[in-house]
């Protein structure tokens, strides 16, 4: 079996590469995500790191989290592990960068929300799907409005549409829009050794929490009462677990609105 995920130094060290390594989807499974606390774990024990880039294996950052695991029975330990990356991303405090190729959905499309810079090629396509399976997006769900405003996060969030690498860019989403991978990888990397890479660590760290301050608050104090409404409200209706099990298997669901 495939490792979940790759990790790889660069730039002397003060960089470090952290892959989704499940093609096709790469999806957020309980292993990956797993792997990624680990890796984030020990990113935090090197004083040397500047930056954590996250990109996927393959033709897409990640599909998202595991539907598998977002059941009745599953989908209490299943927020818990995944918003644990949120709040290591947040103790961490060094800077994040996501490198988009392909869909990036779901919980791919929120973790590269809680990355401090993100970037994209022109393959990229993005979005929150999780209303059209019944449930909805607790990270996201804080993210969006604070990054983009309540009146198009709610666009995004309430559609379950996807949008374009064009639109990443008029939203202010993402950074800048390269033609293909290899130019994003290779001119990202660059804008890195310039940009924060002459940095001190600690103080860039500091400066993460400085500036996140607000947004680290607004996640820290929102999570939980997301994933409180998320298991004790949504997932006691019949829709939310009918949604789910539609989705695996491959027929539309029929809602109650119950």
């Amino acid at each position: 079996m495939l490792p979940k995920i790759k990790t790889e130094s660069f730039l002397n060290g003060a960089g470090l590469k952290i892959r989704l390594n499940a093609p096709k989807g790469n999806v957020l499974d309980s292993i990956m995500l797993e792997s990624l606390a680990a890796a984030l774990q020990k990113a935090g024990q090197n004083p040397h790191i500047k930056c954590i880039v996250f990109q996927g294996t393959g033709d897409h950052f990640s599909f998202g989290a595991s539907v598998e695991e977002h059941t009745k029975a599953n989908a209490p330990r299943m927020l818990r592990q995944f918003h644990g990356l949120f709040y290591q991303l947040m103790d961490l405090a060094i800077p994040a960068v996501a490198l988009i190729s392909g869909q990036c959905l779901g919980g791919g499309f929120e973790l590269a929300l809680a990355c401090d810079f993100l970037f994209a090629d022109k393959t990229a396509v993005c979005g929150q799907p999780e209303i059209r399976l019944g449930v909805f997006a607790p990270p996201a769900s804080l993210l969006l409005p604070y990054r983009i405003g309540q009146q198009k996060a709610d666009q995004l969030l309430l559609s379950g549409d996807s949008i374009q690498a064009d639109k990443l860019k008029a939203l202010d989403l993402a950074g800048k829009i390269y033609p293909d991978r290899p130019t994003m990888e290779a001119e990202v990397t660059a804008w890195l050794e310039k940009t924060l890479i002459p940095k001190s660590s600690s103080s860039l760290k500091c400066a993460v929490r400085a500036s996140r301050w607000q947004l680290n608050r607004i996640l820290r104090e929102g999570l939980p009462d997301l994933e409180e409404l998320y298991i004790h409200d949504l997932m006691e209706t019949g829709d939310a677990n009918e949604g789910i099990q539609a989705f695996l298997e491959r027929r539309k669901p029929k809602w109650r609105n119950s």
